[in-house]
């Protein structure tokens, strides 16, 4: 991976997401379970609850492989020539341990990773997204709306220079991101832009990301709603809401959402997005774990009557595929574009006490009607790739799925 692309992965804001930590684990008495116990203190941020129960309450023997890891763990710690970072050493192991595992579950890095941000909705910071280019500048790669950012008029593409009276052009962006987060409520940027200097004064306030655009198309005298949803975070489903009920009161005569690029997100997110659409009789989507099979049923209370379209592509996946097949299967929309993903796993995310987090995949979906999608996706009632001209030219006339599902919505 490159320079530039590397850099987009990461934000210069200071972030506090927490999802799922561990609890702390319980505390025993007798002098065997002490022993026991100082084992899997050890081990403890790796296995979690499951293995304290197993050796502690249980009295079971340790397993060959987890007493191969204890040993070998111990003499890494005990004859490395240097100083070790325990908790650092643990993250790798745990990292390791993934990557033996199905490609979706992964070590995913701290809490401020843009996973974890994109999927919470909203974060403390200033609403500006950097990189640093093939020159080493660091620049504004996004700027969010509604953000202190972007009332203080900042852009893509603006070059940062300072950071209050510091000079950050030599600086990379780990260190820029530190700095950034030792600043406290407000602090000055300089940057520039078109080869002229600005300045500009910055807050932190609380950044809330949007997930969820709208508009309304008019044509043959019909007005037909389009929603676009790029992420199922925590806050997608409000504000999915709050656009549909928009739509509605202007008289609206079909919907289209649009999921082409969503790789997915929260599953409860996708529910409640669907709940909007079907009443209580529907069931929406199957679990399938170790304890077996369980059939989800929608929330909501009345089924709406208006057209649907949703138009798809090849990264639509997981939480998206879930929201396609049950509108699909259950209402009867219609979908349009490039055959879906194909992930038909679920993850949980785990926040380790020092921050750090990873998925695991410990369920699988089917669709409504008991379909398996993983790895074959959903297949489209009109297949079509997107033109070369629309990413020449971005707009809806140059869409040509956009303009499909318009035609069939409007027959």
């Amino acid at each position: 991976m490159d320079k530039k692309k590397n850099s987009v992965e990461r934000l210069s804001e200071s972030l506090d997401i927490r999802i799922n930590k561990r609890k702390s684990f319980p505390t025993f008495k007798t002098k065997e379970v002490v022993c026991l116990l100082l084992v899997t203190v050890v081990i403890g941020l790796m296995m979690g609850g499951l293995v304290t129960y197993n050796i502690v309450l249980k009295g079971s023997k340790v397993d060959d492989e987890l007493q191969e890891f204890i040993e070998n763990y111990d003499y890494v710690v005990d004859n490395y020539y240097g100083d070790v970072d325990k908790s650092s050493l643990i993250d790798s192991a745990i990292a390791g341990m993934l990557n033996a595992l199905d490609k979706n579950s992964t070590y995913v890095g701290g809490s401020d990773s843009n996973f974890s941000i994109f999927l919470e909705g909203n974060y403390k910071g200033t609403g500006i997204q950097v990189m640093m280019d093939d020159e080493s500048n660091i620049v504004i790669y996004t700027v969010f709306d509604g953000t202190p950012a972007s009332k203080a008029g900042l852009r893509s593409g603006d070059i940062i220079i300072k950071l209050n009276n510091k000079d950050v052009t030599d600086m990379d962006l780990e260190e820029f991101s530190d700095l950034v987060k030792e600043q406290k409520d407000e602090f000055k940027i300089t940057y520039i832009r078109n080869g002229k200097e600005y300045k500009a004064s910055l807050k932190t306030e609380n950044v809330e990301l949007k997930s969820v655009s709208s508009k309304m198309i008019e044509r043959d005298n019909q007005k037909i709603g389009y929603i676009r949803l790029t992420i199922f975070a925590n806050n997608s489903d409000s504000q999915f809401k709050n656009a549909l009920e928009k739509l509605e009161k202007q008289g609206m005569d079909g919907l289209i959402i649009d999921l082409r690029g969503n790789s997915g997100g929260h599953l409860k997110s996708a529910e409640n997005i669907i709940s909007l659409f079907l009443d209580s009789s529907h069931p929406i989507y199957q679990i399938k774990s170790k304890e077996g099979q369980e059939k989800y049923y929608s929330k909501g209370k009345e089924t709406k009557d208006y057209k649907i379209g949703l138009l798809i592509d090849s990264s639509s996946a997981s939480a998206s595929e879930v929201l396609t097949s049950a509108l699909k299967e259950q209402y009867g929309a219609v979908v349009v574009g490039e055959n879906s993903f194909g992930k038909g796993t679920v993850q949980e995310l785990q926040t380790l006490p020092d921050g750090e987090q990873y998925k695991l995949t410990t369920k699988s979906w089917l669709t409504s009607e008991g379909k398996v999608i993983d790895k074959k996706g959903i297949k489209p009632d009109y297949a079509i790739t997107l033109n070369n001209s629309y990413y020449e030219n971005p707009t809806d006339e140059n869409d040509n799925q956009l303009q499909k599902i318009l035609e069939v919505i409007l027959k």
